[in-house]
């Protein structure tokens, strides 16, 4: 029988597209590395876990409930939402993750020969969704580790439909302030989507972070993103949102898949909305683990990088991948950088105390 070659059915923009290749699981990775124990510092999750709220609504979650459709729209946890921040249910949707709230936003604005405009050194999503989408994806390079919005207006047409700013930063963790977020807005004048994904808004303690969702009553264009993956620790679940106008929303609402968000997830969300004392506990946790990552790093020599955000980045006088596999062999488990334009840097997840110590001593006998 000869074989059936299908790569002419799949569009020119899927073939050039390199899939990606997730890590192997904890368990696969031990026996790997020859290590008893994993510290996970790679994918900026929150060490201490979800809010109690949040564990005791999992906790409660009826097995027989499994066998039921959840809220097609998460309909609940709009509405918990939209009395947080003081919104109508409908400016709000809820999706399947990040991923696929972004993908909400390309497929709703965009067609083949339209484009997108955003960093080279950011979250890597928003490029891939509109590259495996047939979009083009226009990446700015960074100034002074933050977004350039004089660069990236430079860069706009007739066929610019979005552009994404992630504030803060991933993985540089710098943020625009209030000013620079308004001007910005002021000279796209309405005319593309401006999408700012706030993934790590909750661990911000900058005083003069914008508070983005109120400027959406004057800037309908404006759509953000948040997520409960990263400080409410509900990532192994995948549930984020986005939040615009009325009018942009009803649009985004049409590219949606409609019971993608599952009904555990929707519970375990609702359980954490307003939980102050998970916020400031995090927040601690994370300022003393960069404190303690901080001074070695300044004894060591060592360059880096901290913002904003659970995490930072580490400048190393070796091949970032050579780094992580040594490290990996001593439990430790970082996010290698060469993938998002910053060669021979790790960035790494700030945790307890514990695992901060565990990779500072790895760090420092690699390093010998």
């Amino acid at each position: 029988m000869t074989a059936f070659d299908m790569h002419h059915l799949a569009p020119e923009y899927i073939r050039r597209f390199e899939a990606y290749v997730p890590s192997k699981p904890d368990d696969e990775l031990k026996k790997l590395y020859g290590c008893k124990r994993l510290y996970r510092l790679n994918n900026n999750e929150n060490p201490l876990g979800p809010p109690p709220r949040a564990r005791e609504a999992i906790r409660r979650f009826p097995p027989a409930q499994a066998a039921i459709y959840p809220s097609g729209d998460a309909f609940h946890l709009r509405c918990k939402l939209s009395e947080y921040f003081g919104l109508d249910p409908n400016q709000i949707l809820v999706g399947n993750g990040a991923n696929e709230v972004i993908a909400f936003v390309i497929k709703a604005f965009c067609e083949q020969g339209d484009n997108i405009i955003t960093a080279d050194k950011t979250f890597a999503v928003y490029e891939w969704v509109a590259e495996f989408s047939g979009i083009e994806a226009r990446l700015i390079p960074l100034r002074d580790f933050r977004f350039d919005a004089d660069a990236m207006l430079q860069r706009v047409d007739a066929r610019t439909k979005v552009m994404f700013v992630c504030n803060p930063n991933n993985p540089t963790g710098a943020c625009w302030n209030h000013d620079q977020l308004v001007n910005f807005l002021n000279r796209v004048q309405g005319r593309q989507i401006v999408v700012v994904d706030e993934a790590y808004a909750e661990f911000v303690e900058a005083a003069d972070y914008p508070d983005s969702i109120s400027l959406i009553r004057q800037y309908p264009n404006l759509v953000v993103f948040r997520t409960f993956s990263k400080m409410y620790a509900l990532a192994g679940l995948r549930i984020g949102y986005l939040i615009g106008s009325r009018e942009a929303v009803d649009i985004i609402r049409r590219a949606c898949v409609v019971y993608s968000v599952n009904g555990l997830a929707q519970e375990a969300a609702l359980a954490t909305v307003g939980d102050t004392e998970h916020i400031e506990r995090t927040r601690r946790m994370v300022r003393e683990g960069k404190l303690m990552v901080i001074q070695a790093l300044e004894r060591l020599g060592l360059n880096f990088v901290s913002g904003e955000g659970n995490f930072m980045m580490i400048k190393l006088p070796m091949n970032d991948m050579l780094a992580y596999r040594r490290l990996m062999q001593q439990g430790i488990m970082v996010r290698t950088m060469t993938g998002f334009r910053f060669p021979n840097y790790i960035r790494l997840t700030i945790a307890e105390s514990e695992a901060m110590e565990a990779f500072l001593q790895a760090l420092s006998s690699i390093l010998r």
